[in-house]
């Protein structure tokens, strides 16, 4: 009310939904949990005496928008209907929907940081053709240290090329009238009002989160995705797919200790004269006015809430968990990383190529990228005419895991003799790239210890492989 009544065009509350969306929350969810947590406040305002427009007129949102970009124009138009139908709800005129979005940070990256320059461009395409009033482009480096100038500029260049060479900002709702899009935002805004249904009828938002209900929401939600990511049904392009091991890292100075010392020191001091502001603050009326004056002052949020009395009302719930889909592969890699670092080298698997180079191209490719996936240096041989070429390319690779890489045609002949020959040649472990299908049985039995194919547990094989080469145990 302060707000409204000091500076009637500044927005004192933001409804943030990234916390949920960073732990695996679907659009749907998102634009739920939006609304849920907004009534909260709506609610709070209107006891406090505002009517329920200025207390709508004070709120804006801020959503995370990932790298499906028909999925993210469709949530932010969701989001609005949603909003509309909560007003409507409520009694309420309509009220504008503030929306500021950004570039989500469970799609960001550290390894291959530079592909995060098209992630971050496909969401703030997403962002402004949906009509968001701000977004926040993130530098491409924002997942793996502090961005620089270069960086910071580029983030910034992303979105005015949007702008200026796209024209995204000259046409009002590019996405209108699109059928798909419309049935999408449709299916979206169903399913959230759905979602916000069930939290309301459980008490509501603080209820939920209190209950672990959210929690166990975003658990659900997460899983299936996760899965994927696993089996790399669905890709991040260099880290699960196309990785370069070899790619040097985003180098950046480390901060001034000293500087960053001092102003701490000057922060502290401040503090001191913080003290006979946040007494002031549960004896006066224009409480809002001196907690800022207590913040210029030194006074953390805390400090301040404890101050105003929020404590009084504190709840304990269950902490919302972040859940990068690329953390697991990028794991395997920093342990790779480590690995390299005690011993000289990468853990190392060696590729047979067996037959013609038509014939073992492809999956020796794939061989290639699943393993460089979790860390390990591939090493492919030359093509290998029989089994005892290649148990005599094996033993001069310095590995103790051998792929064979072939075609299905000659598979038929050559998978035991080889499997049979490379143990013989010292292979702690033979794979075989490829679905065995009714062979399963003849060729574990000659020696070959898994199958690697489309679909497969591509985490659980590359965790298991790097534990058998002590690399995780580090």
């Amino acid at each position: 009310m302060w707000t409204k009544q000091t500076y009637p065009r500044v927005t004192a509350v933001t409804v943030d939904t990234s916390p949920y969306h960073n732990s695996g929350a679907t659009a749907a969810q998102d634009i739920a949990m939006a609304m849920a947590t907004t009534v909260e406040y709506l609610r709070a305002m209107v006891n406090a005496g505002m009517s329920i427009e200025d207390a709508a007129e004070q709120i804006q949102f801020r959503m995370s928008l990932g790298t499906h970009h028909f999925l993210g124009i469709a949530k932010i138009r969701a989001a609005r209907l949603l909003w509309s139908r909560v007003l409507e709800a409520s009694g309420a005129t309509p009220v504008g929907m503030k929306l500021h979005a950004r570039t989500s940070d469970r799609v960001m990256t550290r390894r291959d940081p530079y592909v995060n320059l098209l992630r971050n461009s496909v969401s703030m395409f997403s962002a402004i053709v949906s009509g968001v009033d701000a977004v926040t482009s993130l530098p491409f480096d924002h997942a793996s240290s502090l961005p620089d100038v270069f960086s910071r500029r580029i983030a910034r260049n992303t979105v005015l090329i949007l702008q200026e060479e796209s024209h995204l900002h000259r046409v009002l709702d590019p996405a209108g009238g699109s059928w798909f899009i419309e049935k999408l935002t449709r299916d979206v805004a169903e399913k959230g009002w759905e979602v916000f249904q069930s939290i309301e009828r459980g008490g509501g938002m603080t209820a939920a989160l209190v209950s672990g209900e959210v929690s166990d929401q975003l658990d659900t939600a997460c899983a299936p995705r996760a899965k994927d990511f696993a089996s790399r049904k669905e890709g991040i392009t260099g880290v699960s797919e196309f990785p370069n091991l070899f790619e040097p890292k985003v180098q950046r100075s480390p901060p001034d200790l000293d500087e960053l010392r001092q102003s701490a020191a000057k922060r502290a001091s401040a503090r001191d004269q913080s003290g006979v502001a946040l007494e002031q603050l549960a004896n006066i009326s224009c409480r809002v006015e001196m907690a800022m004056k207590a913040g210029g002052l030194g006074a953390s949020i805390a400090e301040v809430g404890y101050a105003l009395g929020f404590e009084e009302n504190a709840a304990t719930m269950t902490a919302i968990q972040p859940h990068a889909f690329v953390q697991p592969f990028e794991e395997l890699c920093d342990a790779s990383d480590t690995w390299m670092e005690t011993t000289g080298e990468r853990p190392r698997v060696f590729l047979a190529s067996i037959g013609p180079v038509a014939h073992f191209t492809g999956r020796a490719t794939f061989s290639k990228n699943f393993f460089e996936a979790g860390g390990f240096d591939a090493v492919a041989s030359e093509s290998c005419a029989d089994a005892d070429a290649a148990a005599k390319a094996f033993r001069s690779s310095g590995s103790n895991i051998a792929v064979i890489c072939s075609s299905d045609k000659l598979y038929a002949d050559l998978a035991a003799p080889v499997a049979q020959a490379l143990k013989a040649a010292g292979a702690r472990t033979v794979v075989l790239a490829g679905f065995p299908g009714a062979n399963d049985a003849a060729w574990k039995e000659a020696g070959v210890d898994r199958f690697i194919y489309v679909k497969c547990d591509v985490l659980g094989t590359l965790r298991e492989l790097l534990s058998q080469e002590a690399v995780l145990s580090l």
